[in-house]
C-alpha cells in the first residue's frame, strides 16, 4: 500500500484525493492520520481515509509530512464524517474538520506584506478607503495572515482591494499552513528516590541554616508521601521550598529532578469532592426500561427513544447503562444540549465513575480541550460528557451512546457546517455496534412519530446501509419516589391590566413569591428574552432604533456587568453584537419621549427586588455567563441556597434538578409562540414543559405559574396539563396538512450578500433552475417554496433569501448543482 487517499483540510473542497506515500514514511501512514499534503500552489493539511494499492490519478504527489505519530480518526470516525458529508449535502473536509481538537487542524492561508520597494505613487490621494485602511494595517502590525485581516474588515470584501494592490505591487502575498497551535504541555516533576526510611534518616543534616532546614524538610516529607512524580510547582507550594532547596535534595542524591507530561484536565479540582449517590430502587416502569436496555447492550444493539415526565430517573438509567459498558471494557459518550447542564451532569457521573470521566466544550481552553481529546484517544477516559462536540472525540470503543434532553434544537448546529448531533449520534452508534439512548420528557414530532411507526409495524423490509436503525420507545410515564409533577395555574395577564394591576407580575405570582420567600425555599422566574427592554421607541414620531448592520430594534441593557462602565446604559444588537449609548433625545424629530418598551431578564431581577428589597437574586442568561466557569458559579450558588430567586432564559429548561425550587413563574408564556416558523408551537411547548419540571423535585412539591395574554392557546393549554400526547396529536395532523416533517424532508438553501439585489436575483436564479429540475424529472412529490426574504431580512449587513425544498427526497435534485455560496441546511429545526 504506496497510496493514501486524503481528505484535505479545505472547507470548500468536496472531494477525496490520492497521494503517494514516499519511502521515507514507510510504515508511519495509514488510515486516520494527520499529514501535510501540497494542493495545488497551496501546502495544507489532510486526514488519510484509506491506503490504496494504485492510485486513480497518473504520477500523484508524495505526502510531505506526518504531524502526529498516531492516527487522529477512528475508522467508524472516517464512516461517519463520510456518512455526514452525503447526509448533510456537505463538503467531506468540513466533517473531518469537526473531529479534529481547536488548535490541531489547521488551514493554508495566506500572508499578505507591503512591499518596501513600493510604488512612491500611493502618497498621492488615488487610494479607496478600504485601500488606505489596509495599507495602515499592515504598516502598523507588520505581515499579517488573511484570517487575520479578517478580523479588522467584519463583512468588508477587502480581498479584491488587496488583489488591486497586488498588481499595483504594493503588497506581496505567500501561501503559508500555521503550524498547530496547541501541543502537549511538558513541566518540571521530583520524585524520591531513596527509601523513606533512608528521608527519614536524612531530615535533621539537611542545612545548617534553621530556615532552610524546615523548607527542606517539608519537601521532602511531603514526596515521601507522593508515589509519582510531582509538578515542581506543588511541591513549592504545599512546602514553601525554592528550586535552589530542590536542587540540593538532587545533588545529595535523595530526589531525581526530570521532566513529565501534564494533562490539562478541566476536571481535576472536582475529583471526589461528590459522594457516591445511592443507587435507588427501581420502579416497575423503570425496570422494564432497563431490562430492555440491558438486553441491547449485550446483545442486540438499539436505539431507544427513553420518554419520560422530568424527574422520572432517566438520569439513574443512564448511569447504569455507563456503569454496565464499563464492565464490558467499552466507554460511553454522554451528551448535553447546553454548556450550563454539564457541571451538573458531571458531578452525578464523577462520582459513579470517579478517575474516568472527561469533560469536553467550547468554553474550556484550547489545552483543556486538546488534552482530553488525546486522553479519550488513548483509552485512559471510558465517559466523555459535553455538548454536541463531545460526539467526535475519539473514544477507541464506544458501546453507548446518550443523547439528554434529545429534542433541545441545540443539538442541531446552526452555522456551516451544518449538522444535527442527534441523527449523527444514531448514526455513529449503528457504526460502532453501540446503544443509543435519546432521552426527553418533551421528544420532538419527528422521533415520537420514528417510535410510532416502529412499535406499529410488524414487518419491516430489511434496512439498507444508509438507514438509520429502527427508534424503540420506553415509557417512564411517572416520578420516582411518587412525587407528583407540580399544578400548573394560566394567568391571564388581560384581567390583571383590567383590575388595574400594571406590574409585570400578576397578583397570583406576587402571593406565590411571597409565601415561598417566607418558607425559605426558591423560586424560578423564566423569560426567554434577555436585557431590559426589547425595544426603544419614539412616542412623538414613531422612530424605533434598530441596529445598522442588522434591521432588527436594539435591546436595552442597564446592567452594569454587562455594560462598558458602571451605571451605562447600552443598546445592544444581540446578532452581531453592535453596541452604542442610549439616546438622550429622538434622532429623527429631536424629542425627549423616547422611552423603553417590553420586557426582558434584566428588567425582571428589577422588578423583584423592588418587590421584595431582602431578596437574593442570580440571573441566568448569556450575559452572565460568558466566562468560562460562570455556569457553575451560578449553578452551585443557588444550589447551595445562597440565593432565593433564580431568574433566566432558556438555559433554565434545561434538565436541571434542584430540590429547594417549589415555584416556577413563567413572566411571559408566548414569547415566540406567534413567529411564523412552522417549528414555533413545538419549540414553547417543549419549553414551557421543560422549565415547569424545574419545580417539585422534592417532597415539598411544587407550583408553575403561567402568565399570558393568550390563556385559550392550544400550546398553553397542553403545557399547563402536561399533555403530551395531546399536543402531539394536534401537532402532527397539523404537520400532515401541511406536508412539514415528519411527513417530508426538508432542505433550506439560504443565500447572503451586502447587495440585496445580487442577494434577491441570486434566489430566483437557483429556484428557476430547481423548478426546472422538478418539471423535467417529473418528480411530483417534490414541491419548492419560495424564493422569499427571510424573517430577519438583514444580519450583519447581509441581506438575506432563502428558499425551502420539500419531498421524500429532495436531496436528489440538489446534488449536481454549484451550491459553493449557499448555506445548505438539511432538516433545519427553523426557518426564521
Amino acid at each position: 500500500m504506496t497510496y493514501a487517499r486524503v481528505a484535505v483540510n479545505l472547507p470548500a473542497v468536496a472531494g477525496e484525493f490520492d497521494y503517494l506515500i514516499p519511502a521515507s514514511l514507510a510504515g508511519r501512514v495509514g488510515a486516520g492520520y494527520l499529514v501535510v499534503v501540497p494542493f495545488g500552489r497551496q501546502t495544507v493539511q489532510g486526514v488519510v481515509l484509506d491506503l490504496l494499492a494504485e492510485p486513480s490519478v497518473p504520477e500523484p504527489k508524495p505526502i510531505l509530512e506526518v504531524l502526529d505519530p498516531f492516527p487522529v480518526l477512528t475508522p467508524a470516525q472516517i464512516a461517519l464524517a463520510r456518512w455526514m458529508a452525503e447526509h448533510f449535502l456537505a463538503p467531506l473536509a468540513a466533517m473531518v474538520g469537526l473531529m479534529l481538537p481547536t488548535g490541531l487542524g489547521q488551514q493554508a492561508d495566506t500572508l499578505y506584506s507591503l512591499r518596501e520597494d513600493r510604488p512612491a505613487t500611493l502618497e498621492d490621494g488615488r487610494l479607496s478607503v478600504i485601500q488606505r485602511r489596509l495599507i495602515g494595517l499592515l504598516a502598523e502590525k507588520g505581515p499579517l495572515r488573511a484570517r487575520q485581516i479578517d478580523r479588522h474588515f467584519k463583512n468588508v470584501d477587502w480581498r479584491k482591494t488587496a488583489q488591486a494592490l497586488l498588481r499595483r505591487g504594493v503588497l506581496t502575498a505567500q501561501s503559508v499552513l500555521p503550524p498547530p497551535r496547541v501541543r502537549p504541555r511538558y513541566v518540571r516533576t521530583a520524585q524520591l528516590i531513596v527509601s523513606p526510611q533512608e528521608a527519614e534518616a536524612a531530615l535533621p543534616n539537611l542545612s545548617r541554616n534553621e530556615a532552610v532546614l524546615r523548607r527542606r524538610q517539608a519537601a521532602l516529607r511531603f514526596l515521601m508521601g507522593e508515589k509519582q512524580p510531582v509538578n515542581v510547582s506543588w511541591v513549592y507550594a504545599e512546602s514553601g521550598c525554592t528550586p535552589d532547596d530542590l536542587q540540593e535534595l538532587q545533588e545529595r542524591g535523595l530526589v531525581l529532578l526530570g521532566e513529565g507530561e501534564f494533562w490539562r484536565d478541566p476536571l481535576a479540582h472536582q475529583t471526589g469532592q461528590e459522594p457516591a449517590p445511592l443507587s435507588f430502587e427501581l420502579t416497575a416502569d423503570q425496570q422494564a426500561a432497563w431490562e430492555r436496555i440491558r438486553l441491547a447492550l449485550h446483545s442486540h444493539p438499539t436505539d431507544f427513544l427513553l420518554h419520560g415526565v422530568t424527574g422520572s430517573g432517566k438520569t439513574e438509567l443512564y448511569l447504569r447503562a455507563v456503569e454496565e459498558v464499563i464492565r464490558q471494557g467499552r466507554g460511553a459518550l454522554v451528551l448535553v444540549p447546553e454548556i450550563a447542564l454539564t457541571p451538573q451532569t458531571v458531578r452525578r457521573f464523577l462520582a459513579r465513575f470517579p478517575g474516568q470521566v472527561g469533560l469536553l466544550h467550547s468554553q474550556l481552553s484550547d489545552g483543556e480541550r486538546y488534552d482530553t481529546w488525546r486522553r479519550a484517544r488513548q483509552g485512559l477516559l471510558k465517559v466523555v460528557i459535553g455538548p454536541r462536540s463531545a460526539l467526535f472525540v475519539p473514544l477507541p470503543e464506544i458501546g453507548l451512546i446518550v443523547l439528554d434532553e434529545c429534542h433541545d434544537t441545540s443539538y442541531y448546529q446552526s452555522e456551516p457546517p451544518f449538522y444535527h448531533a442527534v441523527t449523527a449520534a444514531r448514526q455513529y452508534a449503528r457504526l460502532c455496534g453501540a446503544v443509543c439512548i435519546l432521552g426527553s420528557a418533551t421528544p420532538t414530532i419527528v422521533q415520537q412519530y420514528e417510535a410510532q411507526q416502529t412499535s406499529q409495524a410488524t414487518l419491516r423490509p430489511p434496512e439498507s446501509r444508509a438507514e438509520l436503525r429502527r427508534l424503540i420507545r420506553l415509557e417512564l410515564p411517572e416520578r420516582v419516589e411518587g412525587r407528583a409533577l407540580p399544578t400548573v395555574q394560566i394567568v391571564d395577564m388581560r384581567e390583571e391590566l383590567k383590575s388595574g394591576n400594571r406590574s409585570i407580575f400578576s397578583r397570583p405570582l406576587q402571593e406565590a413569591l411571597a409565601e415561598v420567600l417566607a418558607h425559605g425555599e426558591q423560586a424560578i422566574l423564566f423569560l426567554n428574552r434577555r436585557g431590559s427592554a426589547t425595544y426603544v421607541f419614539c412616542r412623538e414620531c414613531g422612530f424605533v432604533t434598530r441596529c445598522p448592520n442588522c434591521d432588527v430594534p436594539l435591546t436595552l441593557h442597564t446592567d452594569a456587568a454587562f455594560a462598558e462602565a458602571q451605571g451605562t446604559e447600552l443598546l445592544t444588537c444581540h446578532h452581531c453584537n453592535y453596541q452604542r449609548k442610549m439616546f438622550s433625545a429622538c434622532p429623527a424629530c429631536g424629542s425627549r419621549t423616547i422611552r423603553a418598551y417590553g420586557l426582558g431578564s434584566e428588567k425582571v431581577e428589577a422588578e423583584v427586588k423592588a418587590l421584595f428589597p431582602t431578596v437574593r437574586t442570580l440571573r441566568w442568561d448569556w450575559e452572565t455567563t460568558r466566562r468560562k466557569g460562570a455556569h457553575e458559579v451560578i449553578l452551585s450558588h443557588f444550589a447551595s441556597h445562597r440565593a432565593d430567586v433564580l431568574i433566566g432564559t432558556q438555559m433554565l429548561a434545561k434538565g436541571l434538578d434542584l430540590p429547594l425550587v417549589t415555584l416556577v413563574g413563567v413572566v411571559l408564556a408566548e414569547v415566540g409562540l406567534n413567529l411564523p416558523d412552522p417549528f414555533a408551537a413545538e419549540r414553547t411547548f417543549s419549553v414551557l414543559t421543560q422549565v415547569a419540571g424545574r419545580a417539585g423535585r422534592s417532597e415539598r412539591g411544587g407550583r408553575v405559574l403561567l402568565q399570558t395574554f393568550q390563556p385559550e392557546h392550544y400550546v398553553l393549554q397542553a403545557a399547563a396539563h402536561h399533555d403530551v400526547a395531546g399536543f402531539y396529536a394536534r401537532e402532527l395532523e397539523q404537520r400532515r396538512r401541511l406536508g412539514y416533517p415528519p411527513f417530508a424532508r426538508l432542505i433550506r438553501l439560504e443565500y447572503r450578500h451586502l447587495d440585496p439585489a445580487k442577494a434577491e436575483a441570486e434566489a430566483r436564479r437557483l429556484a428557476e433552475k430547481i423548478q426546472s429540475q422538478i418539471v423535467a424529472g417529473g418528480h411530483r412529490q417534490i414541491h419548492l417554496i419560495g424564493p422569499a426574504p427571510c424573517f430577519f431580512a438583514r444580519l450583519e449587513r447581509l441581506y438575506r433569501w432563502h428558499l425551502l425544498v420539500r419531498g421524500p427526497r429532495p436531496e436528489i435534485l440538489l446534488r449536481s448543482l454549484r451550491l459553493d455560496d449557499w448555506r445548505v441546511e438539511v432538516e433545519p429545526v427553523s426557518l426564521l
